[in-house]
């Protein structure tokens, strides 16, 4: 059965898609998949047994990725086409079915909405397989000492919480009357991120491992994979991390948690005192002003809801 899934080309959003992806894979066992995926996320869709080619995406102006797109799957008659961008490549291939994305109903979260167009009675929660050898790399660069991993960038400015309070959040969780006394820090970022990340690195010092920009996605994933605790930024990190199976707490300002909030049973959105829906009602609200939108969430507060997830987490394993 051949399938054409039509994914983001952002890691966040492609990441919220892997559930979907691994939950045809294993109903539809003789799937053979073509991802078309933005080429910052492609490699992590290597590692799901039923993709058998991945089709890496390029932004160009004009749409012309679309066209290039279409030209690379036009030749084929498709059993399925699902296309999660809602583009009208779906309309104009050969395909015996279509599942195109709906609109999100209010306060519906993304993993959600892609649960609802394939009528599943439940949402497919995201997963990250990660392969041999970025395990390797990530067991070299953190051993068995509880590591906290810390997502301070993100695409676009105002989403990023300000470094003071990364900092300031980052010593009273170690600290000694902290949720995790002692445990070691490794900030996390993407290729040219690394001036938004540098304050937050050169404030702590040797207690914190530099893993931005200089690892590929995939060993990025499996270092994320072996901290304790994600705290970032609303970000793609963030969503890996989750998807990852790591506890997380997302950072959230001028974008809905209801949407994007990270997805999991370990998982909590932390946002400020001007929530997102008063951000975007606000006449004056302008997304392209690259002004920080988080400044309404606290230090104090983020830590509270870490102190509460180290507990519930604790008291899940005296149950289980």
């Amino acid at each position: 059965m051949r399938v054409l899934f039509v994914t983001s080309t952002r890691i966040g959003d492609a990441v919220l898609s892997t559930g979907l992806l691994n939950h045809l894979g294993k109903t539809i066992p003789e799937a053979q998949i073509t991802v078309a995926v933005g080429y910052l996320p492609a490699p992590l869709f290597t590692q799901f047994p039923a993709v058998k080619r991945i089709i890496p995406l390029r932004k160009h102006r004009f749409g012309l990725h679309w066209s290039k797109l279409w030209i690379s799957t036009f030749g084929s008659v498709w059993d399925i086409v699902i296309d999660l961008r809602g583009s009208a490549l779906g309309w104009l291939l050969l395909s015996k079915q279509r599942k195109i994305i709906c609109k999100p109903l209010p306060n519906e979260h993304r993993v959600e909405t892609l649960a609802r167009m394939m009528n599943l009675s439940s949402p497919p929660s995201p997963v990250l397989p990660t392969g041999s050898l970025p395990k390797r790399i990530a067991k070299k660069h953190i051993g068995g000492k509880t590591t906290i991993g810390l997502g301070v960038t993100a695409n676009w400015p105002p989403k990023i919480w300000p470094a003071d309070r990364f900092i300031s959040l980052a010593e009273n969780i170690i600290g000694v009357n902290g949720p995790f006394h002692g445990a070691r820090l490794a900030v996390f970022g993407g290729p040219g991120e690394e001036d938004i990340a540098r304050p937050v690195l050169d404030a702590l010092g040797p207690s914190a491992a530099n893993f931005v920009g200089n690892f590929d996605i995939c060993a990025t994933a499996a270092l994320i994979e072996k901290c304790g605790l994600f705290i970032g930024n609303d970000s793609g990190l963030m969503h890996m991390a989750a998807a990852l199976n790591v506890p997380t707490i997302g950072l959230f300002g001028p974008s809905p948690p209801e949407q994007y909030a990270p997805w999991g049973e370990n998982c909590r959105a932390i946002s400020g005192d001007v929530s997102y829906r008063e951000l975007v009602n606000n006449p004056t609200f302008d997304h392209q002003r690259n002004i920080n939108l988080m400044t309404g969430l606290s230090a104090k507060k983020v830590l509270s809801a870490v102190t509460a997830l180290a507990n519930d987490i604790s008291k899940n394993r005296l149950l289980s």
